[in-house]
């Protein structure tokens, strides 16, 4: 799991303080001590990401204990997820409702295991319409929104959606969803491409565009193109494109599909197909 691209606001010293205390009351006497006071190694393991906080809790019973620490979870579903909204009783009836016997841990996990699934969903049907290796746009905007109304987070595209074995019309959706709906900072999101492997992988756009008139003729509709690769998004110099996608198919344009790019063809931009009927 990559870093965190917000900002880190740290717990208060008052509340790790709290914490630490109600910790160090549960603590067993024949638990070895903490190399450090419980305050401090709460708020080390409050900056860890989880597969490191999870590394940290198998060192010893005492490290367990604390590393699964409500305090530190919390916090971790609220990073994740900080559009999710979270039930307290008197919220929509649309927000989700931790259970109250559940502690943090077990409400993330499970959390977790959701979006997995729904992510999973998304990349069958991405992978389903697009089995002649091309997409339509209308089909790419539902994944689209699908992932929108799933609440997926930052971290959820870079675990599901940004691997190098799925097709690159799903790692596309992810960057596309990341950069247009989460707002994502531009190095962030190069950062994630990079450490993936994927930056390099080559899409192709093609959209139809409605014949033009001229001296009292209709031109034929007109063919444009675009080939490009995952980092020339991220580094916005397809804003073309992903205007094309998020518009799709409407007035002018007939018809917008999503391609697999041929390593093996010569490179190409644009096409066009002006002709007189």
């Amino acid at each position: 799991m990559t870093t965190r691209w917000k900002e880190e606001k740290a717990q208060s010293p008052q509340t790790l303080k709290s914490n630490a205390f109600s910790f160090q009351s549960r603590k067993q006497s024949k638990m070895s001590p903490l190399p450090v006071p419980e305050d401090i190694a709460l708020q080390i393991a409050s900056f860890l990401q989880v597969p490191d906080l999870c590394s940290l809790a198998s060192c010893s019973r005492l490290w367990r204990e604390l590393c699964g620490s409500d305090c530190i979870w919390e916090s971790l579903v609220r990073d994740r997820w900080p559009s999710l909204e979270l039930s307290d009783g008197s919220s929509s009836s649309s927000a989700i409702k931790k259970p109250m016997s559940m502690g943090w841990r077990c409400f993330y996990m499970e959390l977790h295991n959701e979006k997995a699934a729904r992510a999973t969903s998304v990349v069958q049907f991405v992978e389903t319409c697009s089995s002649s290796v091309s997409l339509e746009v209308g089909e790419y905007q539902k994944a689209m929104q699908d992932l929108h109304a799933l609440q997926f987070g930052y971290q959820d595209v870079q675990m599901f959606l940004f691997k190098p074995e799925l097709t690159v019309l799903v790692n596309l959706l992810g960057l596309h969803y990341c950069m247009n709906w989460l707002r994502v900072p531009a190095n962030c999101v190069l950062k994630a491409l990079e450490s993936r492997k994927i930056s390099e992988r080559q899409v192709c756009v093609k959209w139809w565009k409605l014949g033009r008139w001229s001296h009292g003729f209709r031109m034929r509709d007109e063919l444009l193109s675009r080939r490009f690769t995952l980092i020339d998004v991220g580094l916005a110099k397809q804003e073309e494109v992903l205007a094309v996608l998020h518009r799709g198919a409407i007035h002018e344009v007939l018809r917008v599909q999503i391609c697999v790019a041929d390593p093996s063809s010569p490179s190409w931009s644009c096409q066009s197909a002006d002709r007189r009927v």
